[in-house]
């Protein structure tokens, strides 16, 4: 897909992106790159004995991935200016084996005071695959308009 202007979207317009298999190689990646090493997330034998009974994916991993799943879609690419913030709710685990994907829906569109752009809000989830979801958001984006011709 070719990457879209602020005019091509509209409030509740929904897509949902591919799907990723989250492996063991994930985790300790993203550990090593955040520098958390939660026991939570690196040690099997001590995470048998916690409320999950495994390992746990870091919750930032999930929205990191929620951000990148979108933007390989092509949506953004070239068109989108700023990142204006994220609100996120953990709502479930994300294990290494599941399967996640990203669901998006247009919630709120407005213009920017500058003419060549506009804000949109995303409400954003990321799900597993049975359909649970991991992880709420809603996100605001800043986008460029359609240039004048």
């Amino acid at each position: 897909m070719s990457a879209m202007y602020y005019e091509d979207f509209e409030v509740g317009q929904e897509y949902v992106t591919s799907g990723r298999t989250i492996t063991e190689s994930d985790v300790v990646q993203f550990a090593a790159l955040s520098g958390d090493w939660n026991a939570l997330h690196t040690n099997e034998e001590y995470s048998k004995e916690n409320q999950f009974g495994q390992r746990i994916a870091h919750g930032l991993f999930g929205v990191s991935l929620m951000e990148g799943m979108k933007y390989r879609m092509g949506h953004f690419d070239g068109t989108a200016i700023a990142s204006l913030g994220w609100t996120i709710k953990f709502i479930r685990p994300m294990f290494i084996g599941d399967t996640v994907r990203v669901k998006v829906r247009i919630a709120a569109m407005r213009e920017s005071k500058k003419r060549d752009r506009g804000v949109m809000d995303e409400e954003v989830l990321l799900v597993n695959q049975h359909d649970e979801v991991i992880t709420e958001a809603q996100h605001g984006v800043l986008l460029l308009r359609r240039p004048e011709k």
